[in-house]
């Protein structure tokens, strides 16, 4: 893992967020291992977010696992971009906050 410095964060906490595409993400935890700010989690997806995929969408969630990228700390992103570059299925982008 790369060490980041304040350099390398181009916002102030709170005005950009991840946003994760769960129809690409297969929850490996490369989002999780790079981010400094420790905004991601992997955990299992939830029931809602599942049932609103479509079939193969979700039955490519059960082959890998039923695990996906969450960001309970959004609120903590500095906008560094690690994330976008690490995660290997494109699933995350970085968004403005309303």
């Amino acid at each position: 893992m790369r060490e980041i410095s304040t350099a390398d964060c181009k916002q102030k906490p709170g005005v950009i967020a991840p946003v994760v595409d769960l129809k690409r993400c297969e929850g490996k935890g490369d989002c999780l291992d790079v981010c400094p700010e420790n905004v991601f989690e992997i955990r299992r997806i939830d029931d809602v977010d599942y049932l609103s995929l479509g079939f193969m969408h979700r039955f490519k969630l059960r082959v890998h696992g039923m695990k996906v990228a969450y960001t309970p700390n959004a609120d903590a992103c500095r906008s560094c971009g690690l994330c976008v570059s690490a995660c290997p299925e494109r699933a995350i982008k970085l968004a403005r906050t309303a």
